[in-house]
């Protein structure tokens, strides 16, 4: 079984290994969310003072991420985690003064148009950000030239080219997969509006193994007595039956034009 010391990776996420493991997973809402946004960042132009987006942020762990690492102003937007529960985080952390956390639909955003230098959106877009109108909307939320960057569990194929979603898939999340795009399905939906230069379209290499390890680490902090629960179990197996062959994440990064 994974320990807690196996999510502490500085020779891959040097700046995410200095986050307590244990910080990381009661914030739990998706899997490896600072390994992501390390890695997406890469792709991204981040200085200190730029004004970000947290689109999807849950329990704020990226949010507060985004604060130390970059210096950046974060505005914190969940739908589901309460603005309250979220601040606490974030004065836990040490960056109540740089992050504000706000209650917010994605389709209905209640920001004024170009206030954003970045929009970032880690294991979120895949809920709300499929549909061909959706990165129209949110790139007016962006300054002219703003950058806006998301992490994504993606399909190495497209379900569609499938024709079907793979049996140990679909019996974990079902239809959701429908959702998880390769990296050129995003590059062509995105650079096709017009309105964005796509710096970067991949798919993470070895996120299949992160997701993995993730999950097994998830389980083991979450389990008193040694035991799986079944939910756990469902996605480590799911990963271990895949190893790769269709599963990963996507990060796609763009630019205003």
């Amino acid at each position: 079984m994974t320990d807690l010391s196996d999510l502490v990776r500085p020779d891959r996420y040097p700046r995410s290994s200095r986050y307590d493991p244990a910080w990381l997973l009661d914030l739990d809402m998706g899997p490896n969310p600072l390994w992501l946004l390390e890695d997406l960042a890469r792709d991204l132009d981040l200085r200190p003072g730029m004004r970000i987006l947290d689109l999807g942020s849950g329990k704020g762990a990226t949010s507060v991420f985004l604060a130390r690492e970059y210096g950046a102003e974060v505005v914190a937007a969940d739908w589901w985690i309460a603005p309250e529960e979220a601040a606490a985080v974030f004065a836990g952390a040490g960056v109540g003064d740089r992050v504000t956390a706000v209650r917010a639909e994605a389709h209905a955003l209640p920001f004024e148009e170009g206030s954003f230098d970045v929009v970032v959106s880690v294991d979120a877009f895949e809920y709300f950000g499929t549909a061909d109108g959706y990165l129209p909307y949110l790139v007016r939320f962006l300054r002219p030239g703003g950058q806006v960057g998301m992490a994504t569990p993606a399909m190495t194929r497209e379900v569609r080219a499938l024709g079907s979603i793979p049996a140990h898939v679909g019996s974990v999340v079902g239809w959701e997969a429908m959702a998880w795009h390769t990296a050129e399905w995003w590059r062509f939906q995105w650079a096709t509006t017009g309105l964005v230069d796509v710096a970067s379209a991949r798919l993470q290499p070895g996120g299949w193994q992160d997701w993995l390890l993730w999950a097994r680490a998830g389980a083991r902090y979450r389990s008193a007595d040694g035991s799986i629960a079944d939910g756990d179990r469902a996605v480590v197996d799911m990963l271990t039956a895949d190893r790769g062959e269709f599963l990963s994440f996507a990060l796609v990064a763009a630019r205003k034009k």
